[in-house]
């Protein structure tokens, strides 16, 4: 998205239909009807090139690869966030035991969720799925509007 058109910071969520249009079926059922891909086979799980990742939804910018580590899991994870507050964590118990999920701010997105089980710095592992989020590479900051991040990567 170029970044004329890249305006995060006012988002406004459209309406599920809409949603459903733009979205592929996957980033649907991952984003909005909090779905779960398969690990190992999702587009970032190994993914080694530098940049930040975005939500797939509304843009807005959630981490950076300078963060992301090899967990073994299959999911991209990341021992922080690039903008905590682009982000938000709820108490989820839908299975056998309680875990945090973590969602876009603005959006609203399912990204995933946040184990104590991380390496240092901080301990913990935001496991993402890659169907919520759009990876920028570092090239391209600039042109899609995100060039305030260019310089983590100089």
């Amino acid at each position: 998205m170029p970044a004329a058109e890249n305006d995060w910071r006012s988002f406004q969520k459209p309406p599920a239909a809409e949603l459903q249009s733009r979205l592929t079926p996957k980033e649907y059922e991952v984003t909005q009807e909090e779905g779960t891909e398969p690990p190992f086979d999702n587009a970032y799980w190994n993914n080694h090139q530098d940049g930040i990742y975005v939500d797939v939804v509304s843009g807005e910018p959630l981490f950076s690869s300078r963060d992301k580590y090899d967990s073994g899991t299959g999911w991209p994870s990341f021992t922080c966030p690039l903008e905590a507050g682009n982000l938000k964590e709820l108490q989820d118990r839908r299975l056998f035991m309680p875990r945090t999920e973590v969602r876009s701010k603005r959006a609203d997105s399912h990204l995933g969720h946040v184990f104590p089980d991380g390496p240092a710095p901080t301990g913990l592992r935001y496991c993402m799925n890659s169907a919520a989020l759009r990876f920028i590479p570092k090239e391209r900051l600039e042109e899609e509007g995100y060039g305030e991040y260019a310089k983590l990567f100089s």
